[in-house]
């Protein structure tokens, strides 16, 4: 009972003791998930990484978490904290707070600044836990549309086309999102680009042009795991559409042709995150069919 508590990164062979780990708390195996998260922080470190916390040279506890940079409308680096799990015969014992810590400094060195996650709304577990490790409610709405709904009613676009987003549409999503934002952030979506070839299968990504030329993009994918969810999710991380090219439906017509694309797949629900102040956008998401999540968003500050 008096051994210390041992925080290391996670490895790929890590993924047995992960998944049975995961399996005590959720009562299924979600190895595909894991799977793909021990492969992310393999291949792009800066973008996702794990930590391990041993007691006694076991796995005890395990927690993942991924960097943003343009997702959701951020214009800095930020952690998300998407998965933790401790044994059953290690909990009280510190290891949850041992592997926060863990990630805080991993992703400091980063130059991340600020650690997220979520949590259900009333969930007594994992509430309490981030509140003793220093997070707090942050000013942004988890919000969620039912994809067992219809679409929004179609559009017109005798001069629209909304489709699938490939490697080559980059610099004019690129130039879009400068235009938008003010910022080149060449490197965000050059990521964004090998993560979508190299998860083909669960990322849906989407362009609009107008008369030939790319006026609006969108970033989605579809995911099963993030947050202890049990079942597959599509996340809409990314839109913008061209200034120049405001309120000619680009954006809904963005959002209709996912909920169709997701039809074909698996996932229940498709969610997004919204700042509470960011009037205009919350009005697009509730004209979408979106309506307030039974999660809250947590943040805390690092360093």
């Amino acid at each position: 009972m008096g051994s210390s508590v041992a925080v290391r990164p996670l490895v790929a062979s890590d993924l047995d003791a992960v998944v049975a780990v995961d399996r005590e708390g959720t009562g299924r195996s979600r190895r595909e998930f894991y799977a793909r998260r021990l492969r992310d922080a393999e291949q792009d470190p800066r973008a996702a990484l794990g930590t391990a916390a041993e007691l006694g040279g076991r796995l005890a506890g395990f927690a993942f978490a991924h960097v943003l940079d343009g997702e959701f409308g951020g214009t800095a680096p930020v952690g998300v904290i998407d998965a933790i799990g401790v044994g059953r015969d290690a909990r009280r014992r510190g290891v949850g707070t041992a592997l926060v810590a863990g990630l805080e400094a991993a992703l400091a060195a980063r130059g991340v600044r600020e650690l997220r996650s979520q949590v259900e709304w009333g969930e007594r577990g994992l509430g309490p836990f981030f509140a003793t490790c220093g997070f707090r409610l942050a000013p942004r709405l988890v919000l969620e549309r039912r994809l067992d709904r219809p679409p929004p009613d179609g559009l017109s676009r005798e001069e629209q086309l909304v489709r699938s987003m490939t490697e080559r549409d980059l610099p004019a999503v690129v130039r879009c999102d400068r235009k938008i934002t003010g910022r080149d952030r060449s490197a965000y979506y050059a990521r964004k680009a090998a993560e979508a070839l190299r998860q083909s299968a669960v990322r849906v990504s989407l362009v609009a042009e107008v008369q030939g030329q790319l006026a609006g993009f969108l970033m989605a994918r579809v995911d099963f795991g993030e947050f202890g969810r049990t079942e597959p999710t599509a996340v809409l991380d990314t839109i913008g559409v061209d200034p120049g090219q405001a309120r000619q439906g680009l954006g809904r017509a963005l959002v209709e042709q996912l909920l169709l694309n997701l039809g074909t797949l698996r996932a229940e629900q498709l969610v997004t995150e919204v700042a509470w102040d960011d009037l205009g956008l919350l009005a697009f998401v509730e004209r979408s069919g979106f309506i307030p999540a039974q999660r809250l968003a947590l943040d805390k500050p690092l360093g």
